[in-house]
């Protein structure tokens, strides 16, 4: 992908941020912490910082320098937020660094700040936001002005602010193979591809972790193939099969073309192995 390496830079200078936040608050925790407190005694409050999935939205102000950033936070009958801010962190090449965190005491269930709410964090920057990409959190959650209906930010997706055009390209294949649920480490064995529909042969290793290729534990695999339709959004995924040919994927999409499908052969059985129960020993009599 064109921005992770950027990214890959982006995630660490946060991390490190991060971390220097968290260690600021070591020292402040109590007994009890992260489960019930001991009776009579207050819950502990501790700093925290809100993930990727609680980080919500993203203003930019008229000044295009004040951001405003939605974050859902615990919430309960009793206060359960303090310090809610939003922090410039080292600047990475085209992209804003910032880190949001609060104290609460929700790591104890006692503090009843079992629920969450929505609150917004300010930070200004020292200078417009441009066409820079603004990084929050970490794991981050990642906004652009580009293609934004302003003042809200566009909230990126996994292949980034700008990802691959639906094509028959390397970058929008991995685009294809995100779509489908397979494991991290998935090879793409082949594929075909017009333009508007796609062939997919996919497989992952199973058992163990090991650099011994012939030992046949590390070169087992499990696999699948998955056939697409390009859309606005890229590939989508709408069958799959281990059948050679064209028939299964015409039955279920008859406008399927028969030159991406009728070279296709049978996937090797070995790729989606079957097992007969162990049978069970008869008890002595």
């Amino acid at each position: 992908m064109r921005s992770e390496g950027k990214r890959g830079a982006a995630a660490a200078a946060l991390l490190c941020a991060l971390a220097v936040l968290l260690l600021g608050a070591c020292g402040t925790q109590v007994a009890g912490q992260g489960g019930t407190a001991p009776a009579g005694t207050a819950p502990s409050w501790t700093l925290s910082a809100p993930t990727r999935s609680q980080i919500t939205g993203a203003e930019l102000g008229t000044d295009r320098r004040t951001v405003t950033i939605a974050v859902d936070v615990p919430s309960g009958p009793k206060p359960c937020v303090r310090d809610l801010r939003a922090t410039l962190t080292e600047p990475v090449a085209h992209t804003v660094q910032v880190q949001v965190t609060f104290t609460s005491p929700s790591g104890d269930r006692a503090s009843g700040c079992t629920k969450t709410t929505t609150e917004k964090a300010r930070v200004k920057l020292p200078e417009p936001l441009g066409d820079r990409e603004l990084v929050v959190g970490y794991p981050a959650a990642v906004f652009t002005a580009h293609d934004a209906h302003l003042p809200a930010l566009r909230l990126c997706g996994d292949l980034g602010c700008t990802p691959p055009a639906t094509a028959c390209t390397p970058d929008s294949y991995e685009q294809a193979v995100k779509a489908v649920d397979v494991p991290t480490h998935t090879y793409r064995d082949a594929e075909h591809c017009d333009g508007k529909w796609l062939v997919l042969d996919l497989s992952w290793r199973t058992g163990p972790a090991c650099d011994d290729q012939a030992d046949s534990a590390c070169t087992s695999r499990l696999g699948d193939r998955w056939f697409y339709r390009a859309e606005k959004s890229g590939w989508k995924p709408f069958f799959r099969t281990t059948e050679g040919g064209c028939q299964a994927v015409r039955d279920r999409e008859p406008a399927f073309p028969t030159a991406l499908c009728a070279s296709l052969e049978p996937l090797d059985p070995s790729l989606h192995p079957t097992y007969s129960p162990t049978p069970t020993a008869s008890p002595s009599s």
